[in-house]
């Protein structure tokens, strides 16, 4: 399985060398499914967007492939299409409403997981099609399956999603745990966003500690890339299965996740402009 792993980074590091663009590829995962993930992912690419990147996000999560329902698409071709030969990348990139296309999973389908050497192969070619992008954002499976360690450990950066919950935690660490242990993490850039957080001091205690454990214990270096409110618009969001950065751009958690794209960016975050009022009060300052 592990040298699995290695052709899978081999080969996406030669399709990302070929990629025109430099396209820029992260990953999403988490130690355990539930933290809002794939909220994340969507949001995400939704946000580089809005700075004018073009961005693809990829539904890697073939178990449970949901980035389509989080946008209320029904694609009519997704990757087992793909996979199977039936259809290219080309043919399965959907447009959104939103300034992002996606790439949409397979529920129920495992396939990606043991693909043999040539449906690997052919699989990583079909990448080559997503050059045009500036950004692919890659939402993986939730846990440490091998199809998720071998998208982790392709990627340029790896951002892992965890909650506040112990067992959130728990498992955040665990999937840092085997990805410092068991994979070549020596390019990769370890990232860590706090979901659902109810204060800023308990994103930051929670990233302190599993930046700390995994500083002590595995040596590995991680980044605290930010933490995002728990906020009420998401689940509405997600009733109308639409972005919560669509249906309510300055609520908590749309802005929490502008300033995570803005850290990615290296960018100052700036929320819109205030008016004249804001305007005038920034002169009477200035004065």
């Amino acid at each position: 399985m592990v040298d699995q792993a290695e052709d899978l980074v081999k080969m996406m590091g030669d399709s990302r060398r070929n990629f025109e663009h430099k396209t820029r590829i992260i990953t999403i995962s988490s130690g355990k499914g539930g933290v809002g993930k794939t909220n994340i992912a969507v949001n995400m690419g939704i946000a580089f967007a809005q700075l004018g990147k073009k961005v693809v996000v990829m539904d890697a999560d073939l178990g449970l492939a949901n980035v389509n329902v989080c946008l209320g698409i029904i694609p009519k071709f997704n990757l087992y299409q793909l996979i199977k030969k039936q259809k290219t990348m080309q043919e399965i990139i959907v447009d959104t409403d939103y300034g992002i296309q996606i790439v949409a999973g397979a529920s129920g389908f495992s396939k990606l997981a043991n693909l043999t050497d040539k449906e690997r192969s052919d699989f990583i070619s079909e990448l080559d099609v997503l050059s045009y992008a500036d950004i692919l954002i890659i939402d993986t499976g939730a846990g440490v399956s091998q199809n998720v360690l071998d998208f982790i450990t392709a990627a340029d950066e790896a951002i892992i999603v965890t909650t506040p919950e112990p067992t959130a935690i728990t498992d955040a660490y665990g999937i840092i745990k085997i990805i410092a242990t068991e994979m070549a993490t020596q390019n990769m850039e370890l990232k860590l966003v706090v979901n659902r957080v109810s204060s800023i001091t308990e994103g930051r205690k929670v990233a302190e500690r599993v930046i700390n454990i995994a500083g002590q214990f595995l040596s590995v270096k991680v980044e605290n890339l930010g933490m995002i409110y728990d906020d009420p618009i998401v689940g509405q969001a997600a009733k109308k299965q639409v972005p919560f950065l669509h249906l309510d751009p300055k609520s908590k958690a749309a802005i929490s996740l502008k300033h995570i794209v803005s850290r990615l960016e290296g960018i100052d975050f700036k929320e819109g402009g205030g008016g004249v009022r804001k305007f005038v009060m920034k002169l009477v300052g200035a004065q």
